[in-house]
């Protein structure tokens, strides 16, 4: 990395932040000023780059010292906040743009400040070790894959109905007992799907990312399974914005073709993870295949001894003594 970005600190995006905040007050005035929206972008823009260099920096590089070889990558609870602050940074952004001429502002600034303050007053807090690390972001991964997955999936039914819907409308057979949700109502349910897929399976991917940091010390990029998993969100992210730029007039149909083709995106994804090691746990179902063997031949030989008269346990107790001299000296 590039030694001017490693000076970066939570100055630097905190300051960004902060002008933000004095631009967007700047709507009390109350007459537009010229560059004012353009300079809240830029200035905005500055301070998520620098804030996602700054983790970027804390996630990688790690003292190689005895005591800290061991400390979790982004296993701090200073971690944590500037992480949501973070999300919601990015969150702020694409509403901004969405309706510049709202002061949304007013909310979203005052929050981030304080959960970066948040993030500075827990900095004596000690760091969790990187069993602890790959756990946490273990389950996150699993977690918001899963919320991924089921969204995608979700959309791809609305998807489904939108279709037949729209032709039944055509066909002038809506008005059947066979009844489905408006248009108007899979369109929107197919947006949100769209929507929360994306945020879901981008949490997932970048808590991958750092589940792997924490566990190997690397990011296996060639494995197939996390190869295709970015490619989903790479579609999925270019799906939303595709969405977002349709005009309303055009957008259901056609969100309703992004949504049935992010399915088959979300098939190639699984099958690439279920065809690799990125999905398996082979060591653990290997301890519950011994256990359920040791177990069975502990059931067979209580049995065995049960059907077993007491006179004949005795007599091969007796023998098998006998024949094991060394044992029977042992316990003499």
């Amino acid at each position: 990395m590039l030694p001017i970005l490693q000076q970066i600190s939570v100055t630097c995006f905190t300051a960004s932040y902060l002008v933000v905040l004095a631009i967007e007050l700047l709507r009390l005035i109350g007459r537009p000023l010229p560059g004012r929206g353009l300079a809240g972008l830029v200035m905005m823009l500055v301070g998520i780059f620098t804030h996602f260099v700054y983790l970027s920096l804390r996630a990688t590089m790690v003292d190689s010292g005895a005591a800290t070889s061991e400390i979790g990558r982004l296993a701090t609870w200073t971690d944590w906040s500037l992480m949501v602050a973070l999300g919601l940074a990015i969150a702020y952004f694409i509403l901004y743009l969405r309706r510049p001429d709202t002061v949304i502002g007013f909310f979203f600034l005052p929050a981030i400040l304080a959960m970066i303050a948040l993030a500075m007053s827990v900095r004596h807090l000690p760091a969790f070790d990187r069993t602890e690390a790959t756990e946490f972001w273990r389950s996150v991964h699993g977690i918001s894959m899963m919320v991924g997955s089921a969204a995608v999936l979700f959309g791809f039914l609305a998807g489904a109905m939108y279709m037949v819907q729209s032709w039944r409308l055509k066909q002038k057979r809506a008005g059947s007992a066979l009844r489905l949700p408006t248009l108007e109502t899979l369109q929107n349910l197919n947006r949100r799907c769209l929507v929360v897929s994306t945020v879901a399976v981008g949490i997932g991917l970048v808590s991958g990312v750092v589940m792997n940091l924490n566990k190997l010390g690397e990011i296996p990029w060639t494995n197939r399974g996390i190869m295709l998993s970015a490619l989903l969100f790479v579609w999925l992210a270019s799906a939303t914005a595709v969405e977002f730029l349709y005009a309303p007039a055009s957008r259901g149909r056609k969100v309703a073709y992004l949504t049935l083709a992010s399915f088959g995106f979300l098939v190639l994804a699984m099958s690439g993870l279920l065809t690799t090691s990125h999905g398996g746990g082979t060591k653990v179902e290997n301890a519950i295949d011994a256990s359920d063997t040791v177990r069975m031949q502990w059931i067979r030989d209580n049995r065995f001894a049960e059907t077993v008269p007491p006179c004949q346990r005795l007599l091969s107790s007796s023998t098998s003594n006998i024949s094991n001299p060394t044992t029977s000296r042992g316990i003499a």
